[in-house]
């Protein structure tokens, strides 16, 4: 049998193995979720909320915790990144709770925890949806706690109604997301349908080749339409998921990222 010891040890070997500081399990009215948290050298001036991509179905992989910690060593920051449940086991509206409760958490906890209450979140695909979904969430309590957002090709219509929507309308990760909901249009599902108005600046990324890329186009419209800060980037010749790629234009895209939350922070 394990004791307490024995569990702390293993997760200090597993945090090592993983290049991950600590896993933890957080707690924000009454829902937990679990986090990986990764800590700079020095101390924390910010913390970044990462929500990681996969289609709503797959969970974080090995690069993301490499991409992670270098960006913490880049910038100072500590990033805790959210495990979010993942489909078709746990469909909408379990990753939005869980972001929420993470995001809740650390608005509660940041100081205490970290030594700063300096917030941004950032997504990658997938993520980027919940991004957006959980600052529309916090901004819907009456809360602006993120100072700042970095979007990476985020997904905006799940519904299929647009034209945008309509490039990815038979992907199988809509099915296992919200096959079950009638009407896809709910804003957090796709939030391209939301109130757009009281986000804070809003990095958006993505490639030319994406077959997202107009709907990232329309999503920074809307933002911009509301009288939001938004800062588009679009890469020449560059897929989805380009920023995990070990070429020049996703090591630009890496280095404007940084440039960028430097710039704001």
């Amino acid at each position: 049998m394990t004791g307490p010891g024995n569990h702390h040890e293993l997760l200090a070997l597993r945090a090592k193995r993983d290049g991950v500081t600590s896993h933890e399990v957080v707690e924000a009215e009454d829902r937990q979720v679990p986090v990986r948290v990764f800590s700079p050298s020095t101390t924390p001036q910010s913390v970044h909320l990462d929500i990681h991509g996969g289609g709503f179905y797959l969970g974080p992989t090995a690069r993301e915790n490499v991409r992670n910690q270098q960006l913490a060593d880049a910038l100072g920051v500590a990033v805790v990144s959210v495990d979010y449940r993942i489909a078709p086991e746990n469909p909408w509206p379990a990753a939005p709770d869980d972001c929420e409760t993470a995001a809740l958490w650390l608005m509660e906890h940041a100081a205490a925890r970290f030594g700063t209450t300096r917030l941004s979140v950032g997504g990658f695909s997938a993520g980027s949806t919940l991004a957006v979904t959980t600052l529309m969430r916090l901004r819907d309590r009456g809360v602006r706690a993120f100072e700042r957002a970095v979007l990476q090709f985020g997904t905006y219509d799940l519904s299929g109604l647009t034209p945008a929507g309509r490039l990815i309308a038979d992907e199988y990760f809509i099915r296992a997301y919200a096959g079950h909901v009638p009407d896809r249009t709910d804003p957090d599902i796709s939030p391209i349908y939301g109130d757009a108005g009281g986000l804070p600046p809003l990095l958006m990324i993505v490639g030319a080749e994406d077959v997202l890329l107009a709907d990232n186009k329309a999503m920074a419209a809307r933002v911009r339409a509301a009288g939001g800060e938004v800062d588009l980037r679009i890469y020449p010749g560059a897929p989805h998921a380009f920023t995990n790629r070990d070429t020049e234009v996703a090591k630009a895209a890496r280095h404007d990222i940084e440039c960028w939350m430097k710039k704001v922070a």
